[in-house]
């Protein structure tokens, strides 16, 4: 194995892990190196996986990540064993290599091969600072910890508490203590680890684009999208990340050469042709069901359907069980996903076709802009859906794609944004909200009970959760998971123009928005 070699950027980084950088960058990043870093570990809470903390554990590199959990973003980068990598400030060693060639006959005082001694940080490598903070020992232990803390960096030491006085300099405190060896050290942003530790989750982080940490790049590619709030009826508003513009996707209308122009090229072109759910097709309207009808909802068949083929025409042609056929052995239209996996989403091309009904009631929300051009022509490809994507810990699919947060906007009707349905809200509430939205639209003797819901398993090759509605025929290709030791089954749920995949724990994995 390599040893881990980073250099310290107080305040940044350490080597190429940047604060607020993307668990999915950091993740596919440390998988390309499995020389390098030979075990990852992931935790995370099960129960609420995109509210609390989710962590990344090196063992063999003496390094532990921390990322918030409804961004993703990397907030904490903790060295625990020194020994297991080589960090240097500013060309000088963190800690000498035990491996060092130099004699060793003549040790340097306050040097140690077991990680850096408060001399050697306090008088060589960072200089002096403010006087720390003693945290008491926890019950069942000796000694208590001192964090030296320094802007952006902050060492702990192991101290017993009779060591201790508050009336103590920094300097007189270990001059004295049994050991001036650092047991851990922390990467932060913020003046100070006190200062720091009430918004270490919440903490709008600067830029990655800005830093000056990474080489830059000849590539130029546009700001990283922080939120998708959908307002129904198609229209789609996508807000970038660290300022306050925003653009449009309009279902039906966007056309591929906007979707570039504002998001840069995809990073993957899958060309669709999954047909597993098309039998969800050949119900009729005339079926007796709880559920409003295919006239009161729009194209019905979106609500159940994973594979939204050019076969989709919403029309009565499709209860031809030889139209069908037909079509099945001839989806050769040219249809696509594409795959924004760094964003967090795709983008279904395809022959236009009608948006989903807008919700009933006033309208809410920023106006939506008209195109300046509009093509009329049936077979000119069009942005027809989108597929969000929540990247939650223990799905199967995870870090396929980038976390995407997302708002229904059409949900907040008193416009402050007190109580959002988004993408850290629970199922059942999100459920609540929308049946409450569109209840004007179900039969007045309908006592609206929660609908059934369609139940996946993404771990099965040939079932419909392969399809590449969901994860762009990478399922298709044969490709499996060995990653991915935990429960695949997933459960659709089908709204007008919305399609919610829900965990067993309830939390939405993926929303489709047709």
């Amino acid at each position: 194995m390599s040893l881990f070699n980073g250099q310290l950027y107080p305040g940044r980084a350490l080597g190429f892990l940047v604060l607020g950088a993307s668990l999915h960058d950091v993740l596919t990043r440390l998988k390309a190196e499995p020389q390098r870093f030979p075990k990852l570990e992931l935790l995370y809470s099960p129960d609420h996986p995109v509210t609390e903390p989710v962590g990344i554990e090196l063992p063999a590199n003496g390094v532990r990540l921390r990322f918030d959990g409804p961004e993703q973003r990397l907030r904490l980068i903790e060295v625990t064993d020194f020994t297991k990598n080589h960090i240097t400030f500013k060309d000088r060693d963190l800690v000498k290599p035990a491996n060092s060639t130099s004699a060793p006959a003549s040790p340097v005082p306050g040097d140690s091969t077991k990680g850096p001694t408060f001399r050697h940080i306090y008088h060589r490598l960072l200089g002096p600072t403010y006087a720390g903070e003693f945290i008491p020992p926890v019950a069942g232990q000796e000694n208590g910890i001192y964090v030296l803390s320094y802007p952006g960096v902050a060492f702990n030491f192991s101290l017993p508490p009779s060591e201790y006085s508050p009336d103590k300099d920094v300097v007189s405190i270990f001059s004295s203590a049994p050991s001036q060896i650092a047991t851990s050290m922390a990467i932060f942003s913020g003046d100070s680890w006190a200062e720091a530790r009430p918004t270490l989750w919440t903490e709008v982080l600067p830029s990655i684009k800005s830093t000056t940490v990474l080489p830059r790049g000849k590539d130029v590619y546009p700001d990283e999208i922080s939120l998708i709030r959908m307002h129904g009826g198609g229209h789609i508003q996508l807000f970038r990340k660290w300022t306050s513009n925003s653009f449009w996707i309009n279902l039906g209308e966007t056309t591929p050469q906007e979707l570039i122009m504002e998001l840069g090229p995809p990073n993957a072109v899958y060309r669709k042709n999954d047909q597993k759910m098309v039998i969800h097709k050949m119900r009729t309207a005339s079926n007796t069901r709880s559920r409003p009808n295919a006239s009161e909802l729009g194209r019905s068949d979106d609500l159940h359907d994973t594979d939204q083929s050019s076969m989709n025409t919403a029309s009565d042609a499709s209860d031809d069980e030889e139209a069908i056929d037909d079509q099945i052995g001839a989806n050769t239209t040219g249809e696509c996903f594409y795959n924004y996996f760094y964003l967090g989403f795709d983008v279904l091309i395809s022959n236009r076709v009608p948006p989903s009904q807008p919700p009933p009631g006033p309208k809410s929300g920023e106006p939506v802009p008209e195109n300046g051009i509009k093509s009329h022509s049936p077979d000119r490809f069009v942005a027809t859906k989108l597929v969000l994507h929540g990247n939650i810990p223990g799905s199967y699919e995870f870090n396929r794609h980038r976390r995407c947060r997302w708002e229904i906007a059409y949900l907040d009707r008193a416009g402050d944004s007190s109580n959002p349905a988004d993408s850290e809200t629970k199922f059942s509430q999100i459920e609540d909200r929308m049946n409450e939205t569109w209840s004007s639209l179900f039969p007045s003797n309908d006592s609206q009970p929660r609908q059934r819901g369609m139940v996946l398993n993404r771990g099965w090759g040939d079932s419909p959760g392969s399809s590449c509605e969901f994860l762009g025929g990478w399922e298709e290709s044969g490709a499996r998971r060995a990653e991915a030791n935990g429960d695949s089954t997933t459960t659709l749920y089908g709204f007008p123009g919305m399609v919610f995949e829900v965990l067993k724990n309830g939390f939405v994995n993926t929303v489709t928005v047709f």
